[in-house]
C-alpha cells in the first residue's frame, strides 16, 4: 500500500511538472499564422453566439472589418503575449467594458510556488493615478511612503506616461464615455505591465519629485526580512518559555478572534490594503453627517453591514447622507438591490429583465472551457435541474430572449429606508454596478451627484454571468458577458454614464495636498444649507 501512494505521489509530480514545462513552452513559442488567424475566428464567433448586444454601439459591418484587418495583420509568427497585444485593441471595438482578454502568465513548479510565496515584489506595493498625462504615485502599501506624490518618469527605460497611453488601447468602456480610461489605467496599472511583460524579478523605475529625480530598483524580496545583527544567539542562553495565559486571557483572545473575523466577513477585508470593502463613519463639524464608503459590492456579508448601518443613521437622526462610489468597479446586482432598498421610500423594480442568446445562459457560462473538469461533471448530474431552472425563467418576447432575475419584480422598500437628503460620489471608475444603482438613484431624482461621469452606461452594461473561453492556439481567456442588465430607466443619447449635477475634477495638487475636493464640496453644501 506504502509503494502504491508513493508511486502515485511520484506519478502526479511528475505530470504536474509536465503540465508546467508544457503550459510555459506553449505561451512562448511562436505560434503558426494560420492558426492565430483561427483564434480570431473563434473569438468573433464566440461574441456572436454569446453577446446579446453585440452590435449596440459599432455597427456589424465596422465590427467585422476590424477583425478581418486583425487577421490580415497577422504575417508572421508570434508569441500568445505578442498576439494580446494586437487582439486587445479589436475587442474593445464592442465597447463593452465586460468583455476582455488576458494572456496566461508562466506557471512554476510546487516548490518554485513556495518560494515566491514568500517573497513580494515591491513594485506592487505602488498605487498610481493618471492625472493630467502624468502617472503618479498615489500611495505605497507598507512602511515606505517615500514615494508617495512623485511622478514616474520611466519604468525599465520606456516613458510611464506611454506606456499608460498604450495600456489605454487595451480595454473598453462602456459605450462611448471616456471618463474610465484613465481611472481604469490608474488602478490596474501593475496587471497591464505584467500582461504586456510577463513575469518580473526585478524593476529600474525612475521618479521626480519637486527636489529631484532619482532610481529605485524594485526586486522580490522576502515578506518579513530578519536583522541578522540584532538577532538574539541562544545556543548558550536557556530559552524563555512563552507566558502562560490564564482561562480568562484564553477567552478574551478567542472571543477577540471571533469579533475580527466576523468584522472582516460583514465590512469585506481586503489583505492587500487592510482595509475594509464597506464602511460607515460620521463627519462634519459636528459628526452628524453620515459617509458610507463602498469600494466594491462583490466581498464579504453585505446584508448585516446595511441592516446595522441604516439602524445607526436611524438612531441618530441623520439629515445628510454621503454614499461614495468613486473607484466601486461594480459586483453583485443582489448587494446593490439591497443597498437601493434603504434609500427609497417608494416600491420599486430595480432591473428589468434581461437579454439573453440562449434559453439555458447559466448553464452556457457554467459549461465554459476554461471550467474544472470537476464542476463540469457536476454540473452535468445536476444539468436536468440547472435546465428547467433556466428554461422556466427565459421567455420569448418580440423575437428576443429575456431572463427574469428575481430583481426584475416588484419591491417593497425597507422598513427602515432613509428618508433625509443624499448625495452620491461618482467617477470614471464608477462601473457595473456601480452605474446601476446610480442610475435608478438619478432617474428617480433620489440623490445630488457630484464628481465625474460614470464609466458604466446609463443604460445598462451587459454583465450578469460570464463565458470565459480559452483559444486553442494562443491560450488566450476571453470573458464575454451574457445577460443585459439595465435598470427600468433610459436616456438619451445611449452609450453615456451617468453625469454628475456638479463636475468636480481632482488635480494633481489637491492629491499632493491630499485635498478630496469633491467631499469638501459636499460638506460646505451642507453647511450652506443650515
Amino acid at each position: 500500500m506504502k509503494r502504491l501512494v508513493l508511486s502515485a505521489f511520484a506519478i502526479s509530480v511528475l505530470f504536474s511538472c509536465s503540465s508546467v514545462q508544457k503550459h510555459n513552452e506553449q505561451i512562448s513559442k511562436l505560434h503558426d499564422v494560420e492558426l492565430l488567424r483561427a483564434d480570431v475566428d473563434k473569438v468573433y464567433l464566440q461574441l456572436k453566439r454569446h453577446h446579446p448586444k453585440l452590435y449596440q454601439y459599432t455597427p456589424q459591418e465596422v465590427m467585422e472589418f476590424k477583425f478581418d484587418s486583425l487577421k490580415q495583420s497577422i504575417k508572421s509568427p508570434m508569441t500568445s503575449r505578442d498576439f494580446y497585444k494586437k487582439l486587445a485593441p479589436v475587442l474593445t471595438s464592442v465597447k463593452q467594458g465586460h468583455v476582455s482578454v488576458r494572456p496566461l502568465g508562466k506557471r512554476f513548479k510546487r516548490k518554485e510556488r513556495k518560494a515566491l510565496l514568500k517573497k513580494k515584489f515591491e513594485f506592487y506595493d505602488l498605487d498610481f493615478e493618471y492625472l493630467d498625462g502624468k502617472l503618479w504615485v498615489e500611495r505605497t502599501i507598507g512602511k515606505d511612503s517615500s514615494f508617495v506624490g512623485a511622478e514616474v518618469l520611466s519604468i525599465a527605460g520606456e516613458p510611464a506616461s506611454e506606456l499608460a497611453e498604450l495600456y489605454k488601447t487595451r480595454f473598453a468602456s462602456d459605450g462611448y464615455n471616456t471618463t474610465l480610461y484613465n481611472r481604469f489605467v490608474s488602478k490596474g496599472f501593475r496587471q497591464f505591465y505584467v500582461r504586456d511583460k510577463g513575469f518580473l524579478d526585478s524593476l529600474q523605475v525612475t521618479f521626480k519629485t519637486k527636489d529631484s529625480v532619482f532610481s529605485k530598483l524594485f526586486k522580490r524580496v522576502p515578506k518579513k526580512e530578519k536583522d541578522d545583527s540584532t538577532k538574539v544567539k541562544t545556543d548558550s542562553i536557556k530559552k524563555e518559555k512563552p507566558k502562560k495565559l490564564t482561562k480568562t486571557e484564553k477567552k478574551a483572545n478567542r472571543l477577540a478572534a471571533k469579533k475580527r473575523k466576523k468584522d472582516n466577513k460583514k465590512y469585506g477585508f481586503i489583505s492587500r490594503t487592510k482595509e475594509y470593502t464597506r464602511s460607515l463613519t460620521f463627519i462634519g463639524k459636528d459628526s452628524s453627517v453620515a459617509y458610507m464608503k463602498i469600494r466594491g459590492f462583490s466581498n464579504g456579508n453585505y446584508k448585516t453591514f446595511y441592516e446595522e448601518s441604516f439602524k445607526k443613521i436611524d438612531s441618530a437622526n441623520v439629515k445628510n447622507f454621503i454614499l461614495d462610489l468613486r473607484d466601486n468597479g461594480g459586483g453583485r446586482i443582489a448587494e446593490i438591490e439591497r443597498l437601493y432598498s434603504y434609500l427609497t421610500n417608494k416600491e420599486f423594480q430595480f432591473i428589468t429583465e434581461s437579454e439573453v442568446n440562449s434559453r439555458v445562459p447559466i448553464l452556457k457560462s457554467i459549461m465554459s472551457n476554461t471550467t474544472p473538469t470537476g464542476i463540469k461533471v457536476l454540473s452535468g448530474i445536476l444539468s436536468p435541474i440547472l435546465i428547467v431552472q433556466n428554461l422556466l425563467k427565459t421567455k420569448k418576447r418580440d423575437g428576443k430572449l429575456y431572463y427574469k432575475f428575481k430583481y426584475a419584480k416588484p419591491e417593497a422598500p425597507n422598513p427602515l429606508n432613509y428618508k433625509g437628503k443624499v448625495y452620491v460620489l461618482i467617477n470614471g471608475n464608477s462601473f457595473s454596478a456601480s452605474s446601476i444603482i446610480s442610475t435608478n438613484l438619478k432617474a428617480t431624482n433620489r440623490a445630488t451627484f457630484v464628481g465625474e461621469e460614470t464609466g458604466g452606461a446609463y443604460n445598462g452594461t451587459v454583465a450578469g454571468f460570464y463565458k470565459l473561453y480559452q483559444l486553442p492556439t494562443s491560450r488566450l481567456v476571453v470573458r464575454i458577458g451574457l445577460m443585459q442588465v439595465e435598470a427600468p430607466y433610459k436616456q438619451e443619447p445611449d452609450g453615456y454614464g451617468v453625469k454628475p449635477d456638479v463636475e468636480i475634477l481632482p488635480t494633481v495638487k489637491d492629491r499632493q495636498q491630499q485635498k478630496d475636493p469633491e467631499l469638501e464640496w459636499i460638506l460646505n453644501d451642507i453647511q450652506a444649507s443650515k
